[in-house]
């Protein structure tokens, strides 16, 4: 589980955020965070992608340390990757906060993200009749200030850092989940 002094990753550099905006590059890393290792060619079968297109990503998440190549897995041309061990708490910059030139790859990163999630909600209705007990959903409403907002977000992150392990300490029985939460005001339509 996490250590409680675990500072949140803020994705405020530009380079940093541009190389999480791709399309290709989320699917790598999401394999790698669920699957574990994985090579170039294989991560390219997977995606339907070249070889050379998946080591070119590969080294563009290398780059800003989302993971981290095996050396003693690696031979020759096979490298293998793993995701880097970094803070499960990711935040973006406030959209009103960023540089101008900064603001299209954060939409990039968000316009993606939101379609990942769009993808997973798709997959809920099969995933709980297959498995109920591994397959959770809770719709919420409520008033809440803007102070009280932000302490319910951060109260939302510690909770899910305080149940949730790193995949090298993760006992037998622990299988990795998608959890999302997200919010949005009632009255602005």
């Amino acid at each position: 589980m996490k250590d409680e002094d675990e500072a949140p990753l803020y994705l405020d550099d530009h380079e940093r955020l541009k190389a999480l905006a791709h399309p290709m590059r989320r699917r790598m890393l999401s394999h790698l965070n669920v699957h574990g290792p994985a090579t170039s060619t294989t991560l390219g079968e997977l995606l339907g992608a070249k070889t050379g297109t998946t080591s070119y990503h590969l080294r563009q998440l290398e780059k800003y340390g989302f993971i981290e190549e095996i050396p003693e897995r690696s031979t020759g041309r096979e490298r293998w990757w793993r995701k880097a061990d970094m803070p499960r708490d990711i935040r973006t910059p406030n959209f009103r906060d960023v540089a101008p030139e900064s603001r299209a790859v954060l939409e990039e990163f968000y316009r993606i993200g939101m379609a990942e999630d769009r993808a997973l909600m798709d997959r809920f209705g099969a995933a709980y009749l297959r498995d109920p007990d591994w397959a959770k959903a809770s719709r919420g409403f409520g008033r809440m200030t803007k102070e009280g907002f932000d302490a319910f977000f951060e109260e939302y992150i510690a909770l899910l850092s305080k149940y949730s392990y790193r995949a090298d300490d993760a006992p037998p029985d622990a299988r990795p989940l998608y959890i999302r939460m997200f919010a949005l005001p009632a009255d602005d339509t």
